[in-house]
């Protein structure tokens, strides 16, 4: 068995001695996982950052093997946002999750090409708003999509201000009456009106983490939300 991609690194970790077992996720095989030989080595300790983009071979005797990868580097991303706190943390809180969300071996190529665009934006203006959009997108790809469309109750698409936490439908601020702090606010921009400042950056932020928290997770055995997603809170949070 064998095949060959482009694919972003999401992990890497030491196997034994010299091995390095890598998470790669590419549009036609999805998030794969194979041992690289030699992956342990100083040598390819800088090509085994998380963000890089690698053209791999996969091989293995039997389809359901673990197999071994074969790399050739294409792209770092870390090394241009290492003086970057925030544009780290982003770069960090992206592979982690998809690490975390998405299923082996099955193909997801809206959410990869988005995933490459979200990566090689870093730094852009309103990247930040990009990534909430992003994780709306993981969301949504993984059967967990907020609908912010129409009002859940009254069906308009005018002056939607809140969310339910239960259904993730979007809720008018005229419907909204004395339940209206028991439901998350919903940021402009993520109707369109933009860009975002802090607070409707932050409100973005807590939306989204709800569903991955209290919907996705669950759903992938109750695990906590990576913690490289709560760097990047923390230090947006500290930005204020």
């Amino acid at each position: 068995m064998e095949w060959h991609a482009e694919g972003v690194l999401l992990a890497a970790r030491r196997h034994g001695e010299s091995a390095a077992i890598l998470e790669i996720f590419t549009a036609e095989q999805g998030r794969f996982v194979g041992v690289l030989r030699g992956g342990a080595s100083r040598k390819m300790a800088a090509h085994l950052q998380v963000g890089t983009q690698l053209q791999a071979t996969w091989r293995a005797r039997l389809a359901d093997h673990m197999g071994a990868f074969t790399i050739e580097p294409l792209i770092g991303r870390a090394a241009p946002v290492m003086s970057d706190p925030v544009q780290l943390a982003g770069l960090n809180a992206v592979c982690a999750l998809l690490s975390f969300a998405l299923p082996e071996r099955s193909a997801y190529p809206a959410l990869y090409a988005h995933s490459l665009a979200l990566l090689d934006g870093l730094g852009a203006d309103h990247w930040l708003d990009a990534y909430v959009q992003w994780e709306l997108a993981l969301l949504s790809e993984l059967g967990f999509g907020l609908d912010l469309s129409h009002c859940a109750r009254t069906g308009v698409s005018q002056d939607l201000a809140y969310v339910s936490p239960r259904t993730g439908r979007a809720v008018a601020r005229d419907a909204a009456g004395e339940w209206a702090d028991r439901l998350l606010p919903l940021p402009r921009f993520l109707q369109g009106v933009g860009p975002a400042d802090h607070a409707e950056r932050q409100a973005g932020l807590r939306l989204t983490g709800h569903f991955l928290a209290n919907h996705l997770a669950p759903s992938l055995g109750d695990r906590p939300l990576p913690a490289a997603r709560g760097r990047l809170v923390d230090i947006l949070n500290r930005q204020g």
